[in-house]
């Protein structure tokens, strides 16, 4: 049977793309559909600007401490409208980047919702039909927001970085890494920030010890933190927004970002129809190799819910056309993968928590909490969180968790060694880099927990 392509890639965000690419520059023809904007929630609506957005509200902080090392500064409010533009911009740079990649490896694009219409076709928005030998579903995911009274009044992660002006104050909802990351920008620029989470605390997940060190940094820097609560109903009045909540403190905002969870971007694709089996909450099943049960169709990326990373859907994408196109079979690899949440202070972590190293046998735990030596001459009491957990039979690091500015940068460096297997003795063997916070990493001789 001839196709009209070998490769058919629905969605533009950094799976799909990097698949779409990757198997054009193999010789394959390639064609790619994106409803929205190329590049996907990472470039458009999620890491880069929001990394952007991190480094705008640093500088807040950043001029108090100017002013305790000895500099003369001034500051006046903090311009959104200028800010809004000048990301904007270099959104829309990044995306001419990314179209011009594509076209240049010899993918053809459309700028168009696609759905499947069988195994080997896909159907765009106007109703033209495109055969293809293999199909990639690469579509994301989206903010998930629950049914409630007054839930319409409510604005997600897609929104905020396109609000007119910044709200005075904002109630934030949500204890996952999205929700804490935007109370800490938030209140950075200098918006009023409540955050309330229904569970006992923030970031459910990772390693209790440094998601209390975070929880009691952001409520010092000023975050009105309300965990165990939740919204009961949310009413617009000329006063703002009047959230009832759970635990009685009802108040007015002037907005309210609900940040409680992603779902895969599969309604109306067309995959149920055709047998593909997702799961409970939309997400297309794979095997090892991104495969469905239907052999022409796979899926990569936040749309499987399996690491949801950007790199993650990247090496994916990579991986797919290993396997497909080069006949190199290739599974994605989901071990010791690195992670950064960009909270102020930042947290950078790798490998299991010392809750699930625990569960595993017998562990030494190694940790330290200080006050860094650059915020500590200015006045300021956050400390830093350095922590090991290390098997202790095998002597093999298991976990590495950085609660500090620019955690994400270490992390990186850490993740490394740990993927390569590092013992705590090959931590002990390297010399320290002084005067930094990482050194603490290679210097800490005794552990403070076992078991």
């Amino acid at each position: 049977m001839s196709f009209d392509y070998d490769l058919f890639v629905i969605g533009g965000g950094s799976g799909g793309v990097r698949a779409a690419r990757l198997a054009a520059e193999t010789g394959a023809r390639v064609g790619l559909a994106e409803e929205y904007r190329m590049g996907g929630t990472c470039v458009i609506r999620g890491c880069v600007p929001k990394k952007l957005m991190v480094f705008a509200s640093g500088f807040s902080g950043a001029m108090d401490d100017a002013r305790a090392y000895g500099w003369d500064v001034t500051a006046g409010g903090f311009d959104w409208p200028r800010f809004r533009a000048k990301l904007e911009a270099e959104l829309s740079r990044l995306e001419g980047i990314y179209r011009s990649n594509l076209q240049k490896a010899g993918v053809e694009l459309f700028d168009a919702r696609a759905t499947l219409a069988d195994p080997h076709t896909v159907r765009l928005a106007d109703g033209t039909e495109k055969t293809a030998k293999h199909i990639l579903v690469a579509t994301g995911g989206r903010p998930f927001v629950p049914e409630f009274p007054g839930a319409e009044h409510v604005i997600t992660s897609n929104e905020i970085f396109k609000l007119d002006a910044l709200p005075g104050k904002i109630l934030i909802v949500g204890g996952g890494y999205i929700a804490c990351e935007f109370a800490c920008i938030l209140n950075g620029l200098g918006v009023e920030v409540t955050q309330y989470y229904r569970g006992a605390q923030i970031l459910r997940g990772f390693d209790e010890e440094a998601r209390g060190h975070i929880a009691g940094a952001m409520c010092d820097n000023g975050i009105d933190l309300r965990l165990g609560t939740n919204v009961q109903r949310i009413e617009k009045t000329e006063a703002g927004l009047w959230v009832t909540s759970t635990d009685g403190h009802d108040a007015v905002y002037d907005a309210v970002l609900y940040a409680t969870g992603r779902v895969p971007n599969t309604e109306g694709l067309g995959l149920a129809e055709l047998g593909v089996p997702l799961n409970g909450n939309g997400a297309v099943l794979v095997d090892d190799y991104s495969q469905t049960t239907i052999p022409s169709i796979y899926a990569v990326g936040d749309v499987t819910d399996r690491i949801n990373l950007t790199p993650v859907a990247i090496r994916e994408g990579a991986a797919f056309v290993e396997t497909v196109f080069k006949g190199n079979p290739t599974k994605p690899d989901h071990e010791l993968v690195p992670g950064a949440v960009f909270t102020q202070p930042e947290f950078g972590t790798v490998g299991l928590s010392e809750e699930a190293a625990r569960e595993q046998g017998p562990i030494e735990v190694y940790a330290a909490s200080f006050r860094p030596m650059q915020t500590g001459f200015a006045g300021r009491e956050d400390r830093v969180l350095m922590k090991l957990v290390v098997c202790a039979e095998t002597r093999r690091v298991l976990g590495c968790h950085i609660v500090a500015d620019g955690a994400g940068e270490m992390i990186q460096l850490a993740g490394i060694a740990i993927k390569m297997g590092a013992t705590k003795e090959d931590f002990d063997r390297t010399v320290a880099v002084h005067p930094t916070m990482a050194e603490e990493l290679v210097t800490m001789k005794a552990p403070v927990r076992t078991g």
